[in-house]
């Protein structure tokens, strides 16, 4: 299983994605979920995957090839006006590659399924996200809705929906992530350190931070045992129930 988080700030874009894949309960490996395309002063686009290994890999491997070989196939992600249209090739190719998976490409898609994550800006855009379903076809994040998971989603959702907030700094947003990324962790052995995380400015066009958090990074230590001790003591100072 995954767990990837892109959210949508108006500071710019935070991603998240965790690197464990498995084949079994004692069968771990780390594999990049965590793409990027940058053409520095003119767009940045970033891609995350979850589902079929398999499948996630031909997606990003057809993309890159295909930015490279510009004279053959054009446009290409990294020539296309706007991120909607970006959205629209990624999810083509997304079908193509799961079409293309089995003898029916109907039994295919059950078989080699996956979704993804797609952000970033354009010049002349603004910044944007889309959720990429196996279909091919996809939404845009909106105010109602400024976040995407996908993947083992359902552990960490509440933490984002309560302390969300568009006017968040960059610093209080990773704390945020990490915290849902932490309760996903606890309650899903699926889902794995190290994490990949990635900072997009509004109006930069460039990559500026890229780390990738690992089992034993102090801070994501310290982030993880004082939310669960500030929880504690919230708890304790709550008033008892009382039974009628």
């Amino acid at each position: 299983m995954t767990y990837c988080v892109g959210l949508r700030l108006n500071k710019g874009l935070v991603f998240m994605s965790d690197t464990r894949t498995n084949a079994g309960v004692d069968n771990f490996s780390v594999t990049r979920k965590m793409f990027t395309w940058n053409t520095p002063g003119e767009r940045v686009i970033t891609l995350m995957t979850a589902g079929n290994l398999a499948t996630t890999q031909a997606l990003v491997s057809l993309l890159d090839e295909r930015s490279k070989a510009t004279a053959e196939r054009n446009p290409t992600l990294l020539e296309l006006p706007t991120m909607f249209q970006v959205a629209r090739m990624v999810g083509a190719t997304l079908k193509e590659v799961i079409e293309e998976s089995g003898p029916d490409g109907q039994e295919a898609s059950t078989k080699f399924r996956a979704s993804v994550i797609l952000g970033g800006q354009i010049k002349g855009g603004k910044p944007t996200l889309f959720l990429i379903y196996p279909e091919g076809n996809f939404i845009e994040i909106t105010e109602d809705s400024p976040f995407f998971q996908i993947g083992e989603a359902k552990y960490g959702k509440p933490i984002l929906v309560r302390a969300y907030d568009p006017d968040m700094s960059f610093e209080d947003t990773i704390k945020l992530l990490l915290v849902s990324f932490d309760s996903t962790i606890k309650a899903n052995l699926s889902v794995g350190l190290p994490l990949d995380l990635q900072i997009y400015e509004a109006d930069s066009f460039k990559v500026t931070e890229r780390p990738r958090i690992e089992a034993d990074d102090p801070y994501f230590q310290h982030i993880s045992s004082s939310w669960g001790e500030a929880l504690r003591t919230a708890l304790a100072q709550l008033p008892s129930y009382q039974a009628d």
